[in-house]
């Protein structure tokens, strides 16, 4: 049985943009996220302490990465990545951070605790993962993983919370869900109303031909089909996992290769469009 949950959030500097701290209700850990612009000028003695951290990147292309990377003392930490950028030892930016400590962690558990969290992300495939090693082989008693895999769920809560979906899942469907179908000439693709906007469904077969007005008329949605064959999300004109979009017209117009109306190109297998149910 799931129970409700309490979280406070506090804005530092009165304003969202600014330091924002997060903490749940009977947890000892705490959620900080610093802009970046914040960072060289911070003397907050909770982000001193030991914990794990995301950097959250945006590309140029507009898709999401993240770094996740752990540390005895996260303010220094994060002091030397804007070092490391700027010496060239660094190669993405990040723009924000989001640290969590806890007054009960110590190095192994930090590095169990990053190496689950790498592992989550990628399984999750809603951000680029930049971080390239992790410890895979960290020695717990079993009571401590007990212990670091609670935080780990009460920090997942937390990032959702400010309004960060690294780690969670792509949606999928129930014996309740009411599929929907977008089928013309060779494309054939099969999804579902989620909590995030619409969720195309492993094996739908998006169009082999594109419009030629869909990189002008419909930009962003091209970009995203274009990024989508990139990372793998689309393999030989197939969907080979669930992937959510922000929108049913964003789905239907990256299957069918041209700009679309979601409403209407979306329907269920009786034929009734989306706009109809």
């Amino acid at each position: 049985m799931s129970y409700g949950k309490t979280i406070e959030l506090f804005l530092v500097n009165g304003t969202a943009d600014g330091i924002v701290t997060a903490e749940l209700s009977n947890w000892n850990g705490k959620g900080i996220k610093l802009p970046r612009t914040e960072i060289a000028t911070c003397k907050r003695n909770d982000v001193c302490g030991a914990g794990v951290y995301f950097l959250i990147c945006q590309e140029d292309d507009g898709s999401d990465s993240v770094y996740i990377g752990e540390a005895e003392n996260i303010l220094n930490r994060l002091n030397q990545h804007i070092f490391e950028y700027q010496s060239g030892k660094e190669k993405f930016y990040w723009n924000t951070a989001i640290a969590f400590v806890g007054s009960d962690l110590n190095k192994a558990l930090i590095r169990y605790c990053e190496n689950r969290l790498v592992e989550i992300a990628k399984e999750c495939g809603r951000y680029n993962i930049l971080t390239k090693n992790t410890y895979k082989n960290t020695v717990l008693k079993e009571s401590q993983v007990a212990c670091i895999e609670e935080f780990i769920d009460n920090l997942e809560i937390l990032m959702n919370a400010m309004g960060y979906k690294v780690l969670v899942p792509v949606p999928k469907p129930t014996n309740k869900t009411v599929y929907l179908y977008c089928q013309s000439g060779d494309a054939n693709g099969k999804g579902f109303i989620s909590s995030g906007g619409f969720t195309v469904l492993k094996d739908s077969v998006v169009s082999k031909k594109l419009t030629p007005s869909f990189a002008t008329s419909v930009k962003p949605y091209y970009d995203l089909r274009q990024k989508l064959e990139s990372d793998g999300t689309i393999v030989n004109g197939v969907f080979v996992k669930n992937f959510e979009f922000s929108a049913p017209s964003a789905a239907s117009a990256v299957i069918l290769g041209r700009a679309s109306n979601g409403k209407i190109d979306w329907k269920t297998d009786d034929g009734k469009k989306l706009n109809e149910i």
